[in-house]
């Protein structure tokens, strides 16, 4: 039993109630808000990962036109050299 005061019992009641509730719901609260944090951050991961994928695809692509393109304008090349070679 509370020592008495001014105060309604009930009031006192109802508020030390509370309080205990806020404290039991802290630990629930701040493990959610950690899973929200984890998650969003394996999220942002995921994202940077296809990302990086898609980068280095698109250079693959580049890397391999510019290759192909180099081995069909050898052929002309030599050609022009060799033909330089013959009118000098």
């Amino acid at each position: 039993m509370a020592y008495p005061t001014s105060v309604n019992s009930q009031i006192t009641d109802s508020v030390s109630q509370v309080n205990t509730k806020v404290l039991g719901d802290a630990p629930a609260i701040s493990s959610g808000n950690l899973m929200i944090a984890t998650s969003q951050a394996l999220s942002n991961a995921a994202h940077n990962a296809t990302s990086g994928q898609q980068q280095a695809v698109v250079t693959a692509q580049a890397a391999m036109t510019q290759g192909i393109s180099t081995l069909y304008s050898l052929d002309i090349s030599s050609t022009g050299i060799a033909t330089k070679e013959i009118f000098q």
